[in-house]
C-alpha cells in the first residue's frame, strides 16, 4: 500500500521514520496498558468484590469482541488508510480507560471491557501492517523484534508504576486517568507523523486489487489460502494459552500473592529483554513453522509449571519458558503473515488473524471456570488441562508447514487476488 522506494526517508538502521513511531507509540500505549489491565481482574475481585467466574468472563468479552473488531479493524486500513484508522481507535480507547476509573457496576466493566477489546483489535492490525508496509522484507523480522521489544519494556515499566500507584489494591482513578493521557499522547503523534508524511503514505494499492474488501471476501481469502488457514487454526491455541497469563494466572497467584505476581510479569518482560535477540538469530536458521512448533510446547510447559510450583525460583523458570514461547510464537507469527498475506491485502490478513482471539475469549472463560469449580487448591490439575490445550496447536502448524513447503496452500488464493 505505501511505497517503500523513498530511500531517503529510511534511517541507518533500514527503517522508515514511521516505522519507528509505530514502534515508539508501541512503548507508550503498552506503558498504559501493562499499568492497569494486567490488574484488572485482581482489582475487580478485591475492590469490587466480583467473584472469579464473572471475572473471567469480564475479561473474556473483551477477547472475544476483539475477534471480529481485528478483522473489521484490518479491512478498514486496507480501505481508509492505516493512519486514519489508527488515530480514531485509539483516541476513542483513551476513553474507555477514563470509563475505568468511575465504572461502579458490573455492566459497566461488561460494557468497557468490551470496548476495550473493540478498539485495541481495531488498532492493531492497522499498525502491524503499516510496520510491515513501511520496512523492506529483508528487514521485517528486525523490524517486528524491535516492535516486541519495545512491547516488553512497556511490560516492565508499565506494571511497575501501576503497582506503585497501588492499582488492584485501592479504588484510586489515577492508574486509568495516567493510562488514558498516555493513549492520547500516542494519538497527537500519530497525528503529526500521519501529517508530516501524509506525501509518502497515501493510499497507492494497485487500481483494480484496492477495492474495498467485504467480510465474504476476507473469508474467501482465509479458506482459499490453506497455508494461511493452518496458521490460524494453530494461533488460536497459542493465543488461548497466552490469554492465562492476565486472566488465569493473574487470578490463581494474584488472589493472595499480589506480589508475587506482579514479580513474575517484571520476569516476564525481563526475559524477553534477555532472550529476545539470541532466539531470535537460533530460529533464523530455522523455517517459521519450526518456530512456531517449538513456542507452542514452550508454552504449555511454562503454563503448567506456574499452576504446579510454589517456589519463587521455580515460577520464575516457568515464566521464562513461557516467555520463550511467546516470543516465537508471537514475533514469527506477525513475520509469517507478512510473507504470506499479498501487499495489496496485507491489512485483510492481519486482520484476519484476529480469529485467534476466540481461543482467547474462551481460554480466558474456561481459566476462570476451572478455578470457580476444582478450587485454587488444584493448580497442577487446572493448568495441565491449559498445558495440553497450548499443545494441541502443534499439528496445526505441522500441516502448514508441510503445505507451504509444496506451495499448494497459495495456489486458490493467488488465483483469486489476481
Amino acid at each position: 500500500m505505501i511505497s517503500l522506494t523513498k530511500r531517503s526517508l529510511r534511517t541507518g538502521t533500514g527503517f522508515h521514520p514511521v516505522a519507528w513511531i509505530v514502534i515508539i507509540g508501541t512503548f507508550l500505549a503498552r506503558t498504559g496498558f501493562f499499568m492497569t489491565i494486567p490488574f484488572l481482574g485482581i482489582y475487580l475481585g478485591k475492590v469490587k468484590g466480583i467473584d472469579p467466574a464473572t471475572i473471567g468472563a469480564i475479561l473474556g468479552i473483551s477477547l472475544f469482541v476483539g475477534t471480529l473488531s481485528s478483522f473489521v479493524g484490518g479491512a478498514l486500513s486496507d480501505r481508509l488508510g492505516r493512519f486514519p484508522v489508527m488515530i480514531s481507535s485509539i483516541m476513542l480507547w483513551a476513553f474507555v480507560f477514563v470509563g475505568f476509573a468511575f465504572a461502579v457496576d458490573t455492566w459497566q466493566f461488561f460494557l468497557l471491557s468490551a470496548m476495550n477489546g473493540l478498539f485495541r483489535n481495531i488498532f492493531e492490525p492497522a499498525a502491524r501492517a503499516l510496520l510491515a508496509d513501511v520496512t523492506p522484507e529483508e528487514k521485517r523480522s528486525d523490524a517486528f523484534n524491535a516492535r516486541y521489544f519495545a512491547i516488553n519494556i512497556g511490560g516492565a515499566i508499565g506494571p511497575l508504576i501501576g503497582l506503585k500507584l497501588g492499582v488492584g489494591g485501592t479504588d484510586s482513578m489515577l492508574p486509568f486517568l495516567l493510562s488514558a493521557a498516555i493513549y492520547g499522547l500516542f494519538a497527537l503523534l500519530l497525528i503529526y507523523f500521519g501529517a508530516r508524511f501524509k506525501d509518502h503514505l497515501h493510499s497507492a494499492q494497485p487500481k483494480g486489487q484496492s477495492e474495498a474488501v467485504s467480510f465474504r471476501s476476507m473469508l474467501k481469502i482465509i479458506f482459499a489460502d490453506k497455508v494461511f488457514l493452518y496458521f490460524l487454526l494453530g494461533n488460536t491455541f497459542v493465543a488461548g494459552a497466552y490469554s492465562h497469563l492476565d486472566t488465569t494466572v493473574s487470578q490463581f497467584i494474584g488472589h493472595d500473592r499480589v506480589n508475587v505476581y506482579s514479580i513474575l510479569f517484571v520476569a516476564n518482560t525481563l526475559s524477553v529483554l534477555v532472550l529476545q535477540y539470541p532466539l531470535s538469530r537460533l530460529m533464523k536458521r530455522y523455517s517459521s513453522s519450526t518456530a512456531l512448533k517449538l513456542g507452542c510446547l514452550l508454552f504449555g510447559l511454562g503454563l503448567f509449571g506456574l499452576g504446579a510450583f510454589h517456589s519463587i525460583i521455580l515460577l520464575v523458570l516457568s515464566i521464562a519458558v513461557f516467555t520463550s514461547g511467546e516470543i516465537l510464537c508471537f514475533v514469527i507469527g506477525d513475520v509469517l503473515i507478512g510473507e504470506i498475506a499479498p501487499d495489496h491485502l496485507r491489512g485483510a490478513y492481519f486482520g484476519a488473524g484476529g480469529f485467534a482471539f476466540i481461543g482467547q475469549s474462551l481460554s480466558a472463560w474456561l481459566g476462570g471456570y476451572l478455578l470457580k469449580t476444582l478450587g485454587f487448591d488444584q493448580g497442577a490439575l487446572i493448568f495441565g488441562v491449559l498445558m495440553v490445550l497450548a499443545f494441541a496447536a502443534f499439528p496445526f502448524f505441522h500441516r502448514g508447514q508441510q503445505l507451504r513447503g509444496s506451495k499448494a496452500g497459495h495456489t486458490a488464493a493467488d488465483k483469486m487476488s489476481a
